[in-house]
């Protein structure tokens, strides 16, 4: 038996299948999809078996496959073709693309071995006793490169590559009972009065009704004994400790109560017939269903996976990041118990793990998670959905550069089944496709509980400059601020920038204090009297005095959610307030106990950037206040007027959703323009032809496709000679025969300098991708011997981010 193996190395040379041997002991364990060892050049690598066949076109002999990873395969024979086509229409290696599809438990590390052959000639060089062990970090401390390889040309030491799997499980200690409640009163009457522990414990093993195992420590906590206690009564045969595995519980923390089926709404059940019909014939069909906020998407989402589950089907909901997942999947597991797994960054390595076997499994038949949850093993997927699918988090920033749209739709034409994707305000794309009919657009116009949504308020902050009193808040917000907190109702308040200040600036020289690492300034934050870089993440101390001029009139510019927590502080002490950004985040389980605090009522005031825009639902919400609308009106990309509709959009979504009536205050510098005009109005429909008017205008998606293609380097001048060769080779190969080609740049990235290293862009336009695909492979193969000189290339097709 022959096993074609994608093996461990992101290059171009070996990317494709190589022929191994699978040895006898291992024919009838191997699978497609498992983790195998195998020996390539000097070293031993990870690999994935993508195909077993039984004969081979290689000539010479077959190197054997060294050892198994995995006992079960992690990836199914679905996503190991998945996986191929994805490498082939993102421009990425196939190894890329099938670990960008595991946890990272399963994701392996490479371990150096020093081995010493020639034992006095090593401790002559080194100086020293060779120890029994010597790491690669010893040697490399004491001897240069240089010497190094020169040791290993002579023979005195080899280097050994291991390859070292981080795969764990989690095993507890159970009590397994050995005798009946009569065996046990017998040992009990014959044991002395001043043995409390061992009477403890029979007592305890007397009267546990169903003789099953009972967790070690479950046992301990009720008895107040402690371990050695147990260990005395296996001893004695009145017990049988066993290690049992099991899988660690993400949810754990979690106090859900079963929700029933609600009764639809005539939208809702309209929206979930037309679909349900594609369920159950087997269309591959999509569904883009834009539904304002309130409108009950959520139960239609629901009521559609209850569907498919009772048809003996699995089920995929996406959401687009962590700050969604609490409330939705207190929904779905209180809909659906312990049948869903959750697939998220705010899971622990280990928690993640667990949740992939349990799919592999069939334990879990629903997944609900965010965006690599796209790769879930599920199997025989009868619908998938993708809830805010215009959200950009939906798009890996590194490679493989994915889309997970992109994924869901290739999974659903596989399963054939219909793929849902729900927005108040879908992106431009996905409108447009429904537009044209490549997919079908399902409206829901009206709120559940048939309350309007809620008036908006612009705010002329100018204004407020002209007449010198310019704070945080105008009048008309501070006002509401204050009318709701004497009502005992909540308010929710949007500043997407976190920090203290944007920058501090010299008031004498002017000067603005920047990364050393990147072409950016630090941002302020306060709390902890550093400055910060948000991209690199380079910190320093504020410092006393300029270090351009050494005055002491350093002063903090612009606002962050620090700054506005202060002044909330100091305007409004009697409130309670809890502010939620990357900052108060950080830590695993922040997210669900900032919002279950203000759920249950302990805050009045919840300050945060975008992450508290979308998703949550509280009844006592009435007023919603975004501190400054322009902080994404102005960035250097076509889309920052789609990104901040959506946003205002979906902030101002949050009130008004119960019995209470909400209201919306936007304060803002630019009162006339377009995006604020149609945001007042809740005119999705308006801004959707407007902004069609201006992406024609400028040749922008969904007009045409797009690829930016990006340089990097430590070396400025030879990121620069690289993009124009770029440049040049494409205008070669493409503009001559394509009159539908557009090619724009080189131009520096929108950061011209993150953590030392220069960026320069070319940005594509195209109406087929077919038309530049060759190209793209050419650049992707002919540019990894530039790595060694220190020049990176990557190709992102359909980019979101341009910085």
């Amino acid at each position: 038996m022959i096993g074609k193996i994608i093996v461990d190395i992101p290059v171009a040379q070996v990317n494709r299948p190589f022929d191994y041997k699978i040895p006898k002991k291992f024919e009838a364990l191997i699978q497609v999809g498992m983790r195998v060892k195998v020996p390539f050049g000097s070293r031993h690598l990870l690999g994935f078996v993508v195909e077993l066949v039984d004969e081979t076109n290689f000539d010479g002999k077959l190197k054997e496959i060294s050892a198994l990873l995995d006992y079960q395969p992690f990836l199914n024979q679905e996503l190991i073709s998945l996986a191929h086509q994805l490498a082939h229409d993102l421009q990425v290696f196939e190894i890329s693309m099938l670990e960008a599809m595991l946890p990272n438990m399963l994701r392996v590390k490479y371990e150096t071995r020093i081995l010493i052959h020639d034992r006095q000639s090593f401790e002559a060089e080194m100086g020293i006793l060779a120890q029994e062990a010597i790491t690669k970090e010893d040697l490399e401390a004491k001897l240069s490169a240089y010497r190094i390889r020169k040791l290993v040309d002579q023979g005195i030491i080899e280097l050994e590559y291991h390859v070292v799997d981080q795969t764990s499980q989690k095993y507890i200690k159970m009590v397994e009972p050995l005798l009946d409640q009569t065996g046990y009163q017998a040992i009990l009457d014959n044991t002395p009065a001043n043995y409390r522990n061992l009477r403890a414990l029979l007592n305890y093993l007397r009267d546990v009704d169903d003789k099953q195992a009972i967790p070690a420590k479950s046992v301990m906590t009720d008895t107040k004994i402690d371990y050695q206690v147990l260990k005395r009564a296996q001893d004695k045969g009145w017990l049988r400790l066993n290690q049992v595995q099991a899988y660690r519980d993400p949810l754990k923390h979690l106090d859900l109560e079963r929700s029933q089926k609600q009764d639809l709404k005539p939208e809702q059940l309209r929206a979930y017939e037309t679909i349900a019909l594609a369920i159950d014939t087997e269309k591959n069909d999509t569904f883009l269903v834009e539904g304002v906020t309130g409108s009950g998407k959520t139960e239609v989402y629901l009521q559609l996976i209850d569907r498919v589950v009772e048809k003996g089907q699995t089920a995929l909901l996406l959401v687009p990041e962590i700050s969604l997942t609490p409330q939705m999947v207190e929904r779905v597991v209180g809909r659906f118990g312990q049948g869903v797994a959750v697939l998220h960054s705010g899971l622990s390595t280990a928690e993640r793990y667990d949740e992939w076997r349990r799919i592999l499994k069939h334990e879990a038949k629903i997944v609900v998670g965010a965006r690599s949850s796209v790769f879930a093993p599920l199997e025989n997927i009868g619908i998938i959905i993708m809830d805010e699918e215009h959200e950009s988090t939906y798009k890996q920033s590194d490679n493989p550069r994915y889309h997970a749209r992109q994924v869901a739709k290739l999974r659903a034409k596989y399963h054939h089944c219909p793929l849902v994707l729900g927005s108040a305000t879908p992106s431009i794309e996905s409108r447009t496709r429904a537009q044209v009919g490549n997919y079908h657009l399902i409206t829901m116009k009206d709120r559940v509980n048939q309350a309007p949504l809620p008036p908006v308020q612009i705010v002329d902050m100018s204004q407020m400059l002209a007449q010198e009193t310019l704070d945080e808040f105008s009048p008309l917000l501070k006002e509401a601020i204050q009318t709701r907190l004497d009502k005992q109702e909540q308010i929710i308040l949007l500043l997407n920038r976190r920090g203290y200040s944007s920058y501090l600036m010299c008031r004498e020289c002017g000067h603005v204090i920047q990364c050393p690492r990147c072409d950016i300034s630090l941002t302020y934050h306060k709390h902890d009297a550093k400055l910060k870089c948000h991209y690199c993440d380079y910190r320093e101390q504020v410092p006393q005095t300029c270090p351009q001029c050494g005055s002491r009139h350093l002063r903090g510019h612009g606002l962050g959610t620090q700054k506005v927590y202060e002044s909330l502080q100091s305007l409004f002490p009697q409130a309670r307030i809890l502010r939620m950004d990357n900052d108060t985040t950080r830590r695993k389980g922040q997210h669900e106990q900032i919002l279950n605090q203000f759920g249950q009522g302990q805050a009045d005031i919840l300050l945060g950037t975008q992450m508290i825009a979308k998703g949550l639902d509280f009844e006592k919400v009435t007023l919603v206040g975004v501190i400054n609308a322009d902080t994404s009106l102005n960035l250097p990309d076509f889309r920052a007027a789609e990104k901040s509709f959506q946003l205002l959009t979906q902030v101002a979504g949050r009130t008004g959703r119960g019995a209470y009536q909400g209201q919306v205050i936007i304060q803002t510098y630019n009162p006339q323009h377009y995006v604020l005009h149609f945001a007042q109005k809740h005119d999705y429909e308006g801004f959707y032809y407007y902004e069609m008017q201006r992406r024609h205008m400028a040749a922008y998606p969904p007009y045409y496709f797009m690829t930016l293609i990006t340089v990097s380097s430590k070396y400025e001048g030879k990121a620069l000679r690289k993009v124009y060769e770029l440049k040049s080779q494409l205008n070669q190969s493409i503009t001559g025969t394509n009159r539908d080609f557009i090619l724009l740049g080189p131009s520096q990235s929108g950061i011209a300098k993150i953590n030392n290293q220069y960026y320069f862009q070319l940005l594509l336009k195209y109406k087929q991708k077919s038309q530049i695909d060759q190209a793209l492979d050419i650049i992707l193969e002919s540019n990894q011997s530039e790595v060694k000189n220190g020049i990176y290339v990557t190709i992102d097709n359909d980019p979101l981010f341009f910085m």
